[in-house]
C-alpha cells in the first residue's frame, strides 16, 4: 500500500532548510567490507550527496577491503581496525564530525540459524555501541541493520532496541526489507531502521519497490558474464563424493532430495534447507551467508560446484572492480556478512530525497507496531 503524500505544515523557513543542498559526512561502525559503504557513495540526487569521512570494524582483511574500495587506498587511516569494545571513540572524533551514521551490529545472536541467545550473547549487546554514536556524534540521521530473526519472540528485543534509539533523540521508521523485490539477485531479509533527528522537520518513508517490479533478479542473469580480469574467482575444491551427490540434486534442490543415493545421504535430525542447496537458475539465489564448511556453500544449479567468491559477490550486487583483501576463507566471510549495495542505494537515496522534500512512492513501515509510545 503506498503512502498518501500528507498535507505540510512547513513554514517557508523550514522547508527552504530541509530542500537546501546538503553533503553528508557518513560514519559507520561494524562497517563490514563496503556494502553500505558502497551504497552511500553511489547514492546521489541533485544537490544531495554522502562522503565517507571514517569506518570502523573488527577484523583486518575487512577494513582494507573497505579502505581500498570506497577511499582508494587499502590503508586509509580513516577505516579504523579497531574492537569496538575497547575503541576510544575520540579516534574517530578526531577523524571528523559526521552528519549520518551506519551501524549494522553483528547479528548471531538474533539470527534464526543455532540458538538465539539474543541480549545473552556475545554480540546481542553490540548495538548499544551505535547507541552511544549517536549521543555522541548527534548526526542528522542514521541506518541501522540487522537480520530478520531479530524479530522473534514477538519483537521484544527489537522493542528494547527501538526504545534505545528513540531516547538518544531520534524518529525512526524501520521496516523488514525483502531485498529481491529491490532488484537484488538474493532472497535477502534484513530489518532496518532509518533514523532522524527530532528537531529536524524532515520525515522518511519506506521506498516502494514497485519501480523495480520488472528487473530481473534471477540467479542466471546475475552470474552472466563474469570478465576474467576479476579478482576472488578462485574455485572451491570439490571432493568425489560432493560432485557425485551434486549429481543427484536438481536445480533448486538440497541434500534432502528424495532421489539421492544411500551412500550420499547425510545422516543428520537437523535438516538445514541450505546444506548442498543448488541455485535455481531462474529466481533469486537464497540468502549468501559467511559460512562454507559442511555443504553450505551456495552451489550451481548446473555444473557439480560451489560457486567462487566473485560470482557470490554479484549476488551480493558488488561490482566486478569491487576487490576483497584477504584469504579465500576470509573473502567469503566479508561477502557473507555485507548487505547487497544495489538494495542499501534505494534506501539511502529515499534518505536523501526526505532531505531534499523530494516526494517518492513509498509503503507503509512493516513494524511500526513495535516503536514504543511517546
Amino acid at each position: 500500500m503506498t503512502i498518501a503524500p500528507e498535507t505540510s505544515t512547513k513554514t517557508t523557513a523550514e522547508t527552504s532548510m530541509s530542500t537546501e543542498a546538503r553533503i553528508f559526512r557518513f560514519g559507520e561502525l561494524f562497517s563490514g567490507p563496503g556494502g553500505l559503504g558502497l551504497a552511500a557513495k553511489l547514492a546521489s540526487r541533485p544537490g544531495f550527496k554522502i562522503v565517507h569521512q571514517w569506518a570502523t570494524d573488527y577484523d583486518a582483511d575487512t577494513c582494507r577491503t573497505y579502505a581500498h574500495n570506497i577511499c582508494g587506498d587499502p590503508d586509509d587511516e580513516s577505516v579504523v581496525h579497531a574492537d569496538i569494545r575497547k575503541l576510544d571513540y575520540e579516534v574517530l572524533e578526531k577523524l571528523g564530525g559526521i552528519d549520518g551514521l551506519a551501524f549494522g551490529f553483528p547479528c548471531n545472536d538474533f539470527s534464526l540459524v543455532g540458538e538465539r541467545k539474543g541480549f545473552d550473547g556475545e554480540y546481542g549487546p553490540l548495538y548499544t555501541y551505535g547507541i552511544k554514536a549517536l549521543k555522541k556524534f548527534r548526526p542528522d540521521w542514521f541506518l541501522a541493520e540487522n537480520v530478520g530473526g531479530i524479530r522473534a519472540d514477538g519483537g521484544v528485543a527489537l522493542k528494547r532496541i527501538f526504545s534505545d534509539m528513540v531516547d538518544a533523540g531520534y524518529r525512526i521508521y524501520p521496516h523488514y526489507y525483502r531485498f529481491e523485490q529491490y532488484g537484488v539477485p538474493q532472497a535477502r531479509h534484513r530489518m532496518i531502521v532509518i533514523g532522524i533527528k527530532k528537531e529536524l522537520d524532515v520525515e522518511f518513508k519506506v521506498p516502494s519497490p514497485n519501480p523495480y517490479a520488472d528487473r530481473d533478479v534471477s540467479a542466471k542473469k546475475a552470474l552472466k558474464g563474469i570478465p576474467k580480469w576479476a579478482t576472488n574467482q578462485e574455485p572451491t575444491k570439490q571432493s568425489d563424493n560432493v560432485i557425485e551427490r551434486l549429481g543427484h540434486i536438481p536445480a533448486g534442490g538440497n541434500a534432502w532430495h528424495a532421489d539421492i543415493p544411500e551412500h550420499l545421504q547425510i545422516k543428520t535430525n537437523t535438516k538445514l534447507s541450505s546444506i548442498y542447496r543448488r541455485l535455481h537458475p531462474e529466481k533469486p539465489a537464497y540468502t549468501v551467508t559467511g559460512s562454507g564448511g559442511g555443504g553450505t556453500h551456495i552451489y550451481h544449479w548446473s555444473e557439480p560446484r560451489a560457486l567462487t567468491n566473485r560470482e557470490r559477490a554479484r549476488l551480493q550486487t558488488f561490482p566486478d572492480k569491487f576487490i576483497f583483501h584477504g584469504s579465500k576463507e576470509s573473502v567469503r566471510k566479508q561477502i557473507g556478512m555485507a548487505v547487497p549495495a544495489e538494495g542499501a542505494r534505494v534506501i539511502f537515496e529515499a534518505l536523501l530525497d526526505s532531505f531534499a522534500g523530494v516526494e517518492y512512492e513509498s509503503v507503509e513501515p512493516s513494524l511500526a507496531d513495535l516503536l514504543p509510545e511517546v
